[in-house]
């Protein structure tokens, strides 16, 4: 079995003995993480390797930056989106070598793209969001005729649903919750991904239980997370040789409920890909 978790960490360093001691209760094979931003030479690789893991980055000074970190090797496939041209840090790509098999995984940090088209003069973040999402598209396509299973997990910034927002009302007209967001997601699901967390629920009801609505993101004002005002905003896609190995996907709230968190949480999925 093979543990995989994605993670938004806002700010790795800031996150640093969270992290660790997370990393060292659970014990997850794969993590990809976002928003760890710092640039190469201010990533603790020292404290993670000594958590026990490998790690490769794409960093950025004081925003974005996304990351992997293995148990196993690690061999970077692509750093930021192939054939865009991106001067922001949010694409990793790269092949794991299991025990017996590969695995192909992206971290992924989709822009915000606030403000959206709401009687504002500039709209460069959500036009910046879209085009990077059909960049997006086109990468998620070619990665299905991958030979090895492949999991895309990160921060995708986006609202599906209503059921994935505590007041759909209260985000009509945010770049996370527009029809045009929505649709491009659902094209690129379309192609053949499965939501890792929504196949586990239609598995087993135990899980679902277990995760309740799915919420990954709490904001720190309003005592959002004791409330449970929260976003399904993070998300792990399964390529379809992924998903038939799914066992369980659930959000792990540990790292939210402990000091000084991100305010997102974890989000694990186990495979039988060893």
């Amino acid at each position: 079995m093979v543990k995989i978790a994605t993670y938004n960490v806002n700010s790795v360093n800031a996150r640093l003995e969270n992290l660790c001691a997370w990393l060292q209760s659970e014990q997850p094979d794969v993590v990809l993480l976002q928003e760890i931003k710092c640039e190469f030479n201010g990533f603790p690789f020292f404290e993670i390797s000594a958590a026990g893991y490998d790690a490769k980055i794409l960093g950025q000074k004081s925003y974005n930056g996304v990351a992997i970190l293995s148990r196993y090797k690690i061999k970077i496939e692509s750093e930021n989106l192939p054939e865009f041209k991106d001067e922001q840090a949010r694409y990793l790509e790269a092949e794991i070598q299991l025990k017996h098999n590969k695995l192909k995984v992206a971290s992924v940090y989709l822009p915000n793209g606030n403000p959206p088209y709401n009687d504002v003069s500039d709209t460069s973040k959500f036009d910046y969001k879209l085009v990077w999402m059909d960049a997006f598209a086109q990468r998620a396509k070619k990665l299905l005729h991958s030979s090895d299973p492949v999991i895309l997990g990160g921060d995708f910034n986006i609202i599906k649903t209503d059921k994935d927002v505590y007041n759909p009302e209260l985000f009509r007209g945010n770049a996370l919750f527009r029809p045009e967001v929505i649709d491009r997601l659902r094209a690129i699901e379309y192609q053949g991904w499965s939501d890792a967390f929504l196949l586990s629920q239609m598995k087993s009801s135990a899980v679902m239980e277990k995760t309740e609505n799915g919420y990954t993101y709490w904001d720190y004002a309003g005592g959002a997370f004791p409330a449970d005002l929260g976003l399904r905003i993070d998300y792990l896609f399964l390529s379809p040789k992924a998903a038939d190995r799914l066992d369980k996907c659930w959000v792990d709230k540990s790292p939210r409920q402990s000091a000084k968190p991100s305010d997102h949480t974890a989000l694990v999925a186990e495979l039988n890909l060893e």
